[in-house]
């Protein structure tokens, strides 16, 4: 508590310069109670604490109408979706698409339900809810084949707790002060994110702000990690030697007994 204290009175005192400096337009200042989450051996979830406040300039009557919304994503990278068909029962690959930005991670607080706070056009520009996430095809496909696709890398990274909508989960105090907590599962990958957080005013955004956050791992799951993209090569030697050792550790042990 006394840290989070200590920033909430570095961000007052930041308002206080930036509602002398800026003009007619309201202003963010977020923060995050961590922006490095290391991952051991033992790692079975984290919360995120997403807080700050907002100040307004002079005659603003609408601040009651204040909502915010939190996006929490990260790391984008290229994915492969693979459709699976029964064939003669068997299941086999399929159709497959490739996705060229994909986060790994993608969460969405609000204050309110994202369709009460937005048109749909607002939402698909900041990306605001899952039904607007913005994936980009690596090729040519179909709109309706493209639909398919992202509905269903939706719904299987819904199904692993790496998306979610969580709508009624950011509160704001007195129009000003506002925090939310996400939820990290033990599965979250580990990379670069951002937590966007975004002010909206009568269907409007009036503001946005980054914040950058870095999820690592750290002892031997990081040599591990580091390893595999590094040194592929070493990487898969040593991964045949671990599993021939104890292929041959348990055969011995089984004569024993």
């Amino acid at each position: 508590m006394t840290g989070l204290r200590s920033k909430l009175t570095t961000i007052l005192g930041s308002l206080g310069i930036l509602f002398m400096t800026l003009g007619n337009t309201p202003v963010l200042v977020p923060d995050v109670s961590q922006d490095k989450i290391s991952i051991k051996g033992d790692f079975n979830g984290a919360q995120l604490l997403l807080f700050g406040a907002i100040t307004y300039p002079p005659g603003t009557r609408n601040r009651d109408r204040a909502d915010i919304v939190v996006v929490l994503k990260g790391p984008t990278e290229s994915i492969v979706l693979r459709e699976k068909k029964q064939v003669a029962g068997i299941w086999i690959n399929a159709a497959s698409s490739e996705f060229r930005s994909a986060p790994g991670y993608y969460a969405v607080a609000s204050s309110r339900p994202i369709e009460e706070l937005v048109d749909d056009k607002t939402a698909d520009i900041y990306e605001l809810g899952l039904d607007h996430l913005q994936l980009s095809p690596a090729g040519a496909i179909d709109s309706k084949e493209l639909d398919r696709f992202t509905n269903g890398l939706v719904d299987l990274n819904r199904r692993g707790r790496l998306y979610k909508n969580l709508p009624n989960t950011v509160e704001i105090t007195d129009s000003v002060l506002y925090q939310a907590r996400i939820n990290l599962p033990a599965s979250v990958p580990v990379g670069k994110y951002s937590a966007e957080t975004f002010l909206i005013i009568d269907g409007r955004v009036e503001a946005a702000e980054i914040k950058d956050i870095t999820i690592e791992k750290i002892g031997l799951g990081r040599f591990i990690t580091n390893l595999s993209q590094e040194n592929g090569f070493i990487y898969g030697l040593l991964a045949v030697l671990i599993s021939v050792l104890f292929g041959w550790a348990a055969g011995y042990f089984f004569r024993k007994i």
